[in-house]
């Protein structure tokens, strides 16, 4: 049986019995945070366990890395929404060791997009269109810097609500502990 069919099952009787009772809650964060942090499975539960949240305390955007690429991209736009339209009054930027993105070698996962179907045509005229695919792809050197990045990016965003605290930590997944890091 496929996973995503093993899920439908299990969702069928999740709310046949109600179980999505204990989650009940609305859009607005009720501590008020919006937090970015990686998409790293290790994180699913982990983090907000190590940060004493629960179902419906913050806003939570993940992607690989936690990187906030572009001051316009769709990460910050999540933050400037949960700031402006969500109740969220705080960004926290939470990276972590042993991140793949520290480790990522964009022209292996090239040569694995061509691997799997990706017509090499394709990547080329992504690149004489401009598109500088390694770049793109390429994640960070140290994860303390990258955290320092997103913060400093969204501190310095001209849309940021004055005032509003931007937060860097590093956790790591084995453990949960949290490091802070100054930017």
């Amino acid at each position: 049986m496929s996973v995503v069919k093993e899920m439908l099952e299990f969702n069928k009787r999740f709310v046949e019995e109600k179980q999505y009772e204990q989650f009940v809650s609305d859009k607005f964060p009720d501590k008020k945070i919006v937090i970015l942090t990686c998409m790293d499975t290790r994180l699913t539960e982990l983090l907000p366990q190590a940060l004493g949240l629960k179902n419906g305390d913050a806003k939570i955007i993940k992607n690989a890395g936690a990187v906030l690429s572009h001051p316009f991209g769709s990460a910050m736009r999540s933050i400037l929404v949960a700031l402006y339209a969500l109740g969220a009054e705080e960004v926290v930027v939470v990276g972590h060791y042993d991140c793949g993105m520290a480790a990522i070698e964009p022209t292996v996962v090239i040569e694995e997009m061509e691997r799997r179907g990706i017509d090499p045509q394709t990547l080329k005229t992504l690149k004489s269109s401009g598109m500088d695919l390694e770049q793109w792809l390429h994640g960070f050197d140290s994860v303390e810097e990258n955290v320092i990045h997103s913060v400093n990016l969204i501190n310095n965003h001209p849309l940021l609500p004055p005032g509003t605290n931007v937060h860097g930590f590093v956790i790591d997944p084995a453990t949960g502990r949290l490091d802070p890091i100054e930017a």
